[in-house]
């Protein structure tokens, strides 16, 4: 499992990979460890042991049982009670079945297993762990995150909502399978794709849109019907959403930043439009987004021959840089709005 903030093949049904990995650690040998080499350190415990439960462990007359051990670092990814109660026996060594792989995955293991046995983690610790878990892992689903911490999906999906945003367009499932985290911007954003080209291949249109062909092949069948993109269903929750304090409309709602049209044509129109500007032409500042702008509009014009002409080797690498520029022009055209309301709001009072 990767520490990455983008899916990829690595977080792919990465709760069900967990729970495989537990399985094949309980199958393991038992060695017997020093209890000195081992540390005690990196708990989902904010608040360490419970003094209480490793005093009943220690007196118990019975074996403890094997601790999970993180091979590369000796950390006691579940056990640390029964390593204190251990040395409160006198002992010096301990049972331990050892885990191999890296760290991130050592916690997201220490957390599922101390809440499916023994002293389980509080209900405080439970939702930081979902938060860590969302902020390293954002493409997981709300249920695979859920499956990990112990808490239901429905928290889990208010702490998402309450976190700030990531930009992450997809989330991973336990089944494994990538799925839009909003359906209904994907499918708005494929009518507009299909609109702009009937011809375009359903593959690159869900590429684009970050939906599944088929959907892809759903929303085109719509099209043709004179039908919305959107089922009843979505159509019904992207207008709750719109009606939510703090929405900003998107594609979903079937509305547009005014100075990112749909079509083609209307994106030279608006950059021939500022490039006439003045105010633009005679600052350097203005001159150096004029030049941005001619580059963008060589992309809108030759696009298809972009696409036809590239070698085949470079597609993939190129089309990953035009993702993550893509984000950076989000990022700016969000900013830009933020600027016009604010100086809209200065020129009204």
């Amino acid at each position: 499992m990767s520490n990455a903030s983008r899916p990829d093949t690595d977080d792919q049904g990465a709760a069900r990979e967990i729970a495989r990995r537990i399985s094949e650690i309980r199958r393991s040998p038992v060695e017997q460890v020093l209890i000195d080499d081992l540390r005690l350190t990196g708990s989902p415990r904010s608040r360490g042991e419970d003094s209480r439960h490793v005093r009943l462990l220690g007196e118990a007359d019975t074996e403890l049982p094997p601790i999970v051990v993180h091979r590369a670092t000796m950390r006691v990814v579940d056990g640390a009670h029964r390593v204190r109660a251990a040395s409160l026996r006198g002992l010096r060594r301990i049972g331990a079945q050892f885990f191999e792989g890296g760290e991130e995955e050592a916690y997201l293991l220490s957390v599922a297993l101390n809440t499916a046995h023994g002293l389980t983690l509080s209900r405080t610790d439970r939702t930081a762990a979902a938060l860590r878990i969302l902020a390293t892992h954002p493409c997981w689903s709300d249920r695979s995150v859920a499956a990990v911490a112990g808490i239901s999906a429905s928290k889990v999906a208010r702490l998402r909502e309450g976190a700030a945003a990531t930009g992450v367009r997809t989330r991973i499932g336990r089944d494994g399978r990538s799925r839009p985290v909003d359906p209904a911007a994907g499918r708005a954003r494929a009518g507009e794709l299909l609109r702009q080209d009937p011809t375009a291949s359903l593959r690159q249109v869900a590429r684009a849109a970050g939906i599944s062909p088929a959907t892809a092949a759903d929303v085109r069948d719509r099209l043709l019907r004179g039908a919305d993109p959107l089922p009843d269903r979505l159509r019904r929750a992207a207008e709750r959403a719109a009606r939510r304090p703090g929405h900003r409309p998107g594609p979903a709602d079937g509305e547009f930043p005014r100075t990112a049209p749909a079509s083609p044509e209307a994106l030279t129109r608006v950059i021939d439009t500022l490039c006439r500007d003045p105010s633009l032409r005679l600052t350097s500042t203005g001159r150096e987004v004029l030049r941005l702008l001619r580059v963008c509009a060589t992309a809108v014009r030759d696009q298809r021959r972009i696409v036809t002409s590239v070698p085949p080797h470079c597609l993939a690498p190129l089309a990953e840089l035009m993702r993550g520029y893509s984000g950076i022009w989000q990022s700016l055209a969000e900013e830009l709005e933020r600027a016009h309301s604010a100086s809209t709001r200065d020129l009204t009072h």
